[in-house]
């Protein structure tokens, strides 16, 4: 009688090559999980704040001479304000999103090929020169918009607009009716204080992150570096005038009565005892975390530059707003701290923090700070890239708006059948 061997040689074969390819499926899925956790990998963070392609995102950026008003809004009524005057400050986002805009590879010439419209203005900077006052505003915006027949076509749904100081889009008193639908762009996200009303809307706006101080942005020429964390003289700095601000005040009577846990020197804006860009820097490097209290509006820029000299920062601001929160997790590299409890019940958690989080965390703000850097989008990172990014996901194939109707023939119409390709400005506003 003939036994039969329950593993042939071809069975040891097959055996043997399933090892082998068990082997090497493992090693390709290892492979794969350690480049999706690698920042240059697709899948990682700061890729996802990357957009995907420019076949699916075309912007056509309007010129100022384009539309009759639009350069008043650039440049003041009388024209006069250079655009190197507005590009420090505050409101310099305006400036650098309109001037990388014009050099990206997203830019299209073409109306017909755009999926998003930008409407260029440095109106907070020509308000804060005097160049225009806010009647003056309110009115250059209406007419500008009345000349922007895509702009009736949509009900300005994919119309972009820069507001970025702490007034958002307030700036132009009638956004409410003109702009509810268009997209802003804005580092406020809070402004309830004194409107009663907040013009940022979290489905259709987008968060930006302030302007910080370009000396400070250069990773290989950076004005001020940051010092070891056990060198730093406090444990916490507040370097922000009170402005009469519930917390802001707490704060200053607090670092009268802590002057070891917390610095807040008083800050002149101008005469012989005036903090200088430098002299700021080297206070704020100066301690483990800087306290970033809400001042007339909820957001501060102090959030941004304590990245960049590697000091946590803690947020005492209970409606901030943060941006591109869809790839950063903020727990991992801030503090949010209610600012109903400012007091020494703050500085005894933050000396309860061990050295070694707190250089974690700082270790991780160094790996996104990039992202609050206004820098071309060719640029790996970049808050320019990230902005795009999120422009991307608001990109609509079809555009409606009450004003606007269509045919059998996919012609678009206004209420008196006239194809929009031969609408006539002014077109009628809300």
């Amino acid at each position: 009688m003939r036994h039969h061997h329950a593993c042939s040689r071809a069975h040891q074969v097959g055996a043997l090559l399933l090892v082998a390819a068990t082997f090497l499926l493992t090693r390709l899925f290892d492979r794969l999980l350690l480049d999706a956790s690698s920042p240059s990998s697709p899948s990682s963070p700061l890729s996802a704040a990357r957009p995907a392609s420019s076949a699916d995102l075309r912007i056509y950026v309007y010129s100022e001479d384009e539309i009759q008003g639009l350069r008043a809004l650039l440049r003041g009524r009388d024209g006069t304000v250079a655009a190197a005057t507005c590009l420090k400050g505050q409101w310099g986002t305006q400036v650098k999103i309109h001037q990388l805009l014009l050099k990206s590879r997203f830019r299209t010439f073409t109306k017909d090929e755009a999926n998003l419209f930008f409407v260029p203005s440095y109106v907070k900077c020509v308000r804060m020169t005097g160049a225009l006052n806010d009647k003056e505003i309110n009115q250059t915006y209406v007419k500008v918009l009345s000349q922007m027949p895509y702009f009736r076509r949509s009900g300005g749904r994919d119309h972009i607009f820069v507001f970025p100081s702490g007034a958002g889009a307030h700036l132009f008193r009638s956004w409410a009716t003109f702009l509810n639908r268009s997209i802003i762009l804005t580092p406020e996200g809070d402004r309830t204080d004194k409107r009663g009303t907040s013009a940022f809307n979290t489905w259709k706006d987008i968060i930006i992150p302030g302007n910080v101080d370009d000396s400070m942005v250069k990773s290989d020429a950076r004005a001020v570096q940051p010092i070891p964390l056990r060198k730093r003289k406090y444990l916490s700095n507040f370097l922000g005038r009170a402005q009469g601000k519930a917390g802001r005040l707490q704060l200053v009577k607090l670092a009268k009565q802590y002057p070891d846990k917390l610095e807040s020197p008083e800050l002149k804006l101008s005469g012989p005892n005036k903090l200088g860009r430098i002299d700021y820097f080297k206070h704020l490097r100066n301690a483990k975390f800087c306290l970033a209290p809400r001042g007339e509006s909820s957001w501060t820029l102090r959030f941004y530059e304590s990245f960049f000299v590697e000091c946590v920062p803690v947020i005492l601001s209970d409606e901030v707003e943060l941006p591109f929160q869809n790839v950063i997790d903020y727990s991992e590299i801030s503090i949010k701290w209610p600012s109903s409890r400012i007091g020494p019940e703050l500085f005894e958690y933050l000396e309860s923090i061990p050295d070694e989080r707190i250089e974690e965390m700082i270790g991780r703000g160094c790996e996104i700070r990039c992202l609050w850097v206004y820098a071309a989008d060719t640029e790996p990172c970049s808050a320019m890239s990230a902005i795009l990014s999120e422009l991307q996901r608001k990109v609509r194939r079809f555009h409606q708006s009450p004003e606007t109707f269509w045919l059998h023939n996919r012609s678009i119409v206004n209420r008196d059948l006239v194809e929009f390709h031969s609408w006539r400005t002014p077109v009628p506003l809300p």
